[in-house]
C-alpha cells in the first residue's frame, strides 16, 4: 500500500478534514489557556495533551484538579468521557486489523471523533481496505497535527485572549453540533434525552459523580431499548 499508488485517497482524507479544522480551534486555545491559568508548566500542559489526545477529557480533568479531587475520581471521570472510543475502536477495527502492529498502534492512537465521523460514512466504508487506510491517515494525520499546534498556541497567547470572546462557549456547542449528527434512530435519541436529563438533574452530586451516572444511566437506557427493538416491541408507538 504505497503512497504514490493511494495519494489520492490520502488527499481526499486532507481535502474532507479541512472544514472541520475552525472547530477545534478554540478547543485547543481554551485547554492550553486553562493548563497554564491553573499553574501547570507548558511542558506539563504538552504531556497531558499527548496523554489525552481528547479535549473534553483534559478540559474535565482541569477542573477536577482546580476542585482538589481525588485521584481516581479524575481518573474514571476521563476514562469515563472517553468511552466513546471503545465504540470508535470496534467499528474502525476491520480497517486497522490487517495492518500489522507499528502501524496499526500509531494510526489507532490518532483516532478522534472528526476521524471517526468521516470514516465512517456509507460511502468510505465501501471503499477498498487500501483506499479507507490512507482516506483515514490522511485525515486524522491532519486534525491530529492541528490540535497539537492549537494547544500550544493557547500556552503562548491565552493568557492575553479577552475574557469577551467567551470562546469557553464554543465547547458545548461543538459537542451539541456533534450529538445531532449522531442522533440517527430513535434508541440514540432516547439515549440523548436520558443522558441530558439525569446530568443535569444529578448536577448537585458531589466529585462530579452526576456526570458519571448519567452516562452509565444512558447506556443502561441504551441497551434495554435496543433490546426491547430487536424482539420487535415497539417501544415509541
Amino acid at each position: 500500500m504505497s503512497f504514490q499508488e493511494y495519494r489520492e485517497s490520502f488527499w481526499l482524507g486532507v481535502k474532507d478534514m479541512l472544514p472541520l479544522l475552525s472547530g477545534v480551534l478554540p478547543f485547543g486555545l481554551i485547554t492550553g489557556a486553562n493548563g497554564i491559568a491553573l499553574g501547570l508548566s507548558p511542558e506539563q500542559v504538552f504531556g497531558m495533551t499527548m496523554l489525552f489526545f481528547a479535549g473534553s477529557a483534559q478540559l474535565a480533568a482541569y477542573q477536577l484538579i482546580q476542585d482538589n479531587a481525588a485521584f481516581v475520581v479524575i481518573v474514571l471521570t476521563t476514562v469515563v468521557i472517553n468511552l466513546r472510543f471503545a465504540i470508535y475502536s470496534a467499528t474502525m477495527a476491520p480497517t486497522l486489523h490487517p495492518l500489522k502492529k507499528r502501524y496499526r498502534w500509531p494510526l489507532a492512537y490518532m483516532l478522534t471523533d472528526q476521524s471517526y465521523g468521516l470514516c465512517s460514512s456509507p460511502e468510505r466504508q465501501s471503499a477498498g481496505l487500501p483506499e479507507r487506510v490512507w482516506y483515514y491517515f490522511g485525515g486524522a494525520i491532519v486534525m491530529c497535527s492541528f490540535w497539537v499546534m492549537a494547544v500550544l498556541l493557547g500556552v503562548a497567547v491565552g493568557a492575553s485572549i479577552p475574557p469577551e470572546w467567551s470562546l469557553e462557549f464554543s465547547i458545548p456547542l461543538a459537542f451539541l453540533a456533534m450529538l445531532v449528527g449522531t442522533v440517527r434512530n430513535r434508541t440514540l435519541l432516547l439515549v440523548a434525552v436520558a443522558s441530558g436529563a439525569f446530568a443535569v438533574l444529578l448536577r448537585p452530586l458531589p466529585l462530579n459523580m452526576g456526570f458519571i451516572a448519567a452516562v452509565v444511566i444512558g447506556v443502561g437506557v441504551g441497551h434495554v431499548a435496543s433490546k426491547l427493538r430487536r424482539r420487535g416491541a415497539d417501544l415509541y408507538e
